[in-house]
């Protein structure tokens, strides 16, 4: 993920020298700046932390949903609609029906 903005702010970070290291060695792996591999780094991990945010109240609005119907998927259903979906992207099978949800309990 790049970063696009504009003004940057200076900042100091005492690393531990194995820690550093392996920074290092990763950045030269990705064919980049220590910097920069740090700069994405960072990026990428406040995305990874907005994503699980997103997911955790998408999956309390849905159960809260889940709760007041009264319908849901059960979990064999499920794990077994996206193995079917998995074979279909790959172009093995036509792809799965959708899931209607069931009464729960």
């Amino acid at each position: 993920m790049a970063t696009t903005s504009l003004a940057s702010k200076p900042t100091s970070l005492k690393l531990p020298a194995a820690l550093k290291t392996q920074l290092e060695i990763n950045a030269q792996n990705a064919g980049i700046s220590l910097h920069a591999f740090m700069v994405q780094t960072l990026a990428d991990s406040v995305q990874r932390t907005r994503l699980r945010e997103a997911f955790m109240r998408d999956s309390h609005i849905a159960l809260s949903g889940m709760k007041a119907s009264g319908l849901g998927h059960e979990l064999g259903d499920v794990r077994t609609y996206f193995s079917e979906l998995s074979k279909h992207r790959k172009g093995l099978q036509t792809k799965p029906q959708d899931l209607a949800p069931t009464p729960l309990g």
